[in-house]
């Protein structure tokens, strides 16, 4: 095998790989670019309905070969007709469009599948579907690139928020690898035996039936009819047995075939349900779902935003750390084709505003997250229809919902330290996020 004078690196050589695609297709031939875990690329060629020229398939094989190096895979180029199971890959769900390659006249079409061991679940974008009867609870998710943005408080004070106003609220604290709207809402003792952690490991070996898993809120009262209840990430376990979480923890990202329900994100998507399920036997059906997210590009964050809510809730300062962790993301998700289906969820949370400066950062706020987000907009000339807002559109994505800085929080103690959240400057705070987003969820997402 020759490799090319400078190694190709793996940034480089899905381009390369394309190039390749793109003279294939030119002859008529339908085109799915393959991607291993290792980053390995091959072409398949769709030749059921005709032979593809040999003497064409020796010379695209040793190009690929050629170019790659090490990124060409152990077989870089096959035919449907040589595949046990042709389908499988031709017929993947998971296989897009190439973004930006439209055949012309004779063309073959070019596919893109990608296959990777974490994150797969950023490109498969979906809603909840409606319950039975048509009901269908609200699904939030809240998220932030990076910790320490506040999410989890968030949480909590929109969780009270809207249990105020008489709905059933449910949290579900998904920030596995350091729980936090759990401790914010239940005394530990009154926690539930079991948390998320325990159905994720159970549900793998079809022992899930029975677990407690929800508890109601404890460190303030409610009005208006209205209920909070949290499934912490962690619960208290069982008397006279460690509660062994770390242990636990480190199996829960496994997928397990051998279950109906054995990839993590069906697991996932089923512990939800499971919590849900929950509280509506001890009291009535959540008519709002909060989902903490985990912070970074992780896969309890990828099916949290992609799967399993309604509205994303995305949280960041003004900062560059913040905006290329976004860029990154919104890249992926154009790049597997999503951007139309996530664009409809998300809608950008300004946090820790600084209160005498508001206009001035918030406006800048507002223009770097319109840069980060027209990745996911549409392109458009004159005359075209299509979605991309404006950076002043006060309703698009990208449009921040501001949360406002107060030195008072800075170190505050929440479970230590009653009544935090009706004080004045919390209050201030929190005003213009609670009505937005309230009304988000409501009305749903533009």
């Amino acid at each position: 095998m020759t490799f090319p004078p400078d190694p190709v690196r793996f940034d480089e050589a899905r381009p390369l790989a394309l190039a390749v695609a793109l003279d294939t297709a030119a002859s008529g031939v339908d085109v799915l670019l393959v991607r291993d875990i290792f980053g390995r690329l091959s072409l398949l060629l769709d030749d059921r309905s005709g032979k593809v020229d040999a003497a064409k398939t020796a010379a695209w094989r040793e190009r690929l070969t050629s170019t790659l190096g090490r990124y060409a895979a152990d077989r870089p180029l096959l035919l449907a007709s040589g595949l046990f199971q042709p389908d499988a890959y031709f017929a993947s769900p998971r296989a897009v469009a190439e973004l930006g390659h439209v055949a012309e006249p004779g063309q073959g079409s070019i596919r893109w599948l990608d296959n990777t061991v974490v994150g797969g679940d950023w490109a498969r974008v979906s809603t909840p579907e409606a319950e039975s009867g048509g009901v269908r609870t609200a699904r939030t998710a809240l998220y932030g690139f990076k910790g320490g943005v506040g999410r989890s408080t968030a949480t909590f004070m929109l969780a009270k928020h809207l249990a105020g106003q008489g709905n059933c609220v449910l949290v579900v604290d998904l920030d596995l690898e350091s729980p936090g709207a759990g401790p914010l809402l239940v005394a530990e003792e009154q926690l539930p035996r079991y948390g998320i952690v325990d159905q994720l490991v159970e549900s793998a070996l079809g022992n899930e039936e029975g677990l407690d898993l929800v508890a109601q809120a404890t460190h303030f009262k409610l009005q208006n009819n209205g209920e909070l209840w949290v499934a912490p990430a962690r619960g208290r376990g069982v008397p006279g047995t460690e509660y062994a979480y770390v242990d636990k923890l480190n199996r829960v990202y496994a997928d397990v075939p051998v279950h109906s329900q054995g990839s993590f994100a069906d697991r996932l998507e089923a512990a939800v349900h499971a919590c849900e399920d929950a509280v509506a036997r001890e009291s009535r059906r959540p008519d709002v779902v909060l989902l903490d997210s985990r912070a970074g590009i992780h896969d309890i964050a990828a099916v949290t935003i992609s799967r399993l809510c309604d509205l994303a809730l995305l949280f960041g300062s003004d900062n560059g750390q913040t905006w290329a962790g976004y860029r990154d993301l919104f890249t992926a998700w154009l790049s597997s084709g999503q951007a139309p289906e996530i664009r409809e969820k998300l809608r950008m949370v300004a946090s820790m505003v600084p209160d005498a400066d508001r206009p001035a950062y918030l406006e800048t706020f507002r223009d770097h997250a319109w840069e980060c987000f027209s990745v996911l907009y549409d392109d458009l000339v004159d005359g075209d229809t299509g979605f991309n807002p404006s950076p002043e559109d006060g309703q698009a994505p990208h449009s921040p919902i501001p949360i406002l800085f107060a030195i008072e929080l800075v170190g505050l103690d929440a479970v230590s330290t009653p009544g935090w959240d009706n004080r004045a400057f919390v209050r201030a705070a929190y005003d213009s996020f609670l009505e937005t987003a309230t009304n988000l969820m409501i009305e749903g997402p533009r």
